[in-house]
Parts: structure tokens; sequence; C-alpha cells
């Protein structure tokens, strides 16, 4: 476990005793609950008592190749992240579960919809009604039948023909409509 990012330079000053008592207390109570912050504490305070421990010289100075040597050699040992392959990528994303049943069911649900949008059975559209044209004149055939598709043709030619339109067949006679009654629905002789 990692520690948290906000505690971590206090950790180490806590380690080195160069935090004043408030901070101290408040970082030890959350030092309590934190397993990561705990667990970085326990390996600063190690490395600080290892150097604590170890008797330092005055006359020995550290020269700046020597510096350059170490800090070269402490970035060489540390672990470089490496980039996944594609393989590595898929393997560990797309076999995880929680990745991979979204997936399916969203390659599922498309699918499904392009199967309908490819092999549905559509209303059955009747043919073009074919009408006589002369010039902007519209003439209404026998075999105009009034459907929207029919309405919406002729409103794209213009407003006016689609007046026409409905002005003729508005005006056209239509056979009488058949008359019911109640005693034409009777079939059976109801006397008991």
């Amino acid at each position: 476990m990692k520690p948290c990012s906000k505690n971590r330079k206090l950790l180490a000053w806590l380690a080195l005793g160069n935090l004043d008592d408030k901070q101290a207390t408040t970082l030890r109570e959350h030092v309590t609950t934190c397993k990561g912050c705990r667990r970085y504490l326990a390996e600063i305070a190690n490395v600080t008592g290892t150097l604590n421990a170890a008797e330092m010289k005055a006359d020995i100075v550290a020269t700046a190749s020597f510096h350059r040597r170490v800090v070269a050699a402490i970035k060489a040992e540390e672990p470089r992240r490496v980039q996944p392959s594609i393989g590595e990528f898929f393997r560990g994303t797309l076999l995880d579960w929680r990745v991979a049943v979204p997936t399916l069911g969203g390659i599922a649900v498309v699918l499904m919809v392009g199967f309908f949008l490819v092999f549905r059975q559509g209303p059955e559209v009747p043919p073009p009604v074919h009408s006589t044209h002369r010039g902007l004149e519209h003439n209404v055939d026998a075999d105009f039948r009034p459907t929207i598709a029919n309405y919406e043709m002729v409103a794209n030619q213009s407003l006016e023909k689609l007046d026409q339109v409905l002005s003729e067949q508005g005006n056209r006679r239509l056979p009488p409509a058949p008359i019911y009654t109640a005693s034409s629905f009777v079939t059976a002789d109801v006397s008991n």
C-alpha cells in the first residue's frame, strides 16, 4: 500500500523528529488508521535510525562526482514502469468480467439492432401513382389513392396542386353508404 501523497513529507519529518507537537499528534492519529502511512513511517524510521547509528566522521567529504554516481546508481535501481504490450492489455482488461460483460452486452445489442434494421419486414408500400402532368396543371387519375404519401408527393410539387387535388376529391360523388339497422343483424328467430 502507498502512503497518502499529502503525508509523505510530513512522515519523513516525523521520523526525523522535526515536527511540532500538534502536527506530530495529528499525524500519529492518522498513522493508526492508515496502513500505507504506517508502513511508510516504519520504513523511514528504519532508514533514519540506521543513518543516526552510523558514525559520522567530520573529516570525510564527498566529492561532486561521488554524489553524481550515487544519484545515477539510485535512479538505475528504481523500477521503471513498462508499458504493457497489446496482448497483455487485452488479457488484463478484456478478461476482467467487469469489462467483458458490458462490452459483450453492447456488441450483442448493436448486432440485434443491425439485424432488425437489415432484415425487417416493413409495411407494404403501394406503387407510386402516376398522374398526367401538363405543365403546372395536375389532373387526378381515377387510381389516385388518398394516402399520406400521395398527398405529400403532390404537396411537394406545390400547395396549389394539393388544394386542387383535395377540392376534386371532395367534389366527387361517393356511392351511398349502406344503412345498417339492428334488425338487419339478427339472423336467428328468437321466438320461444
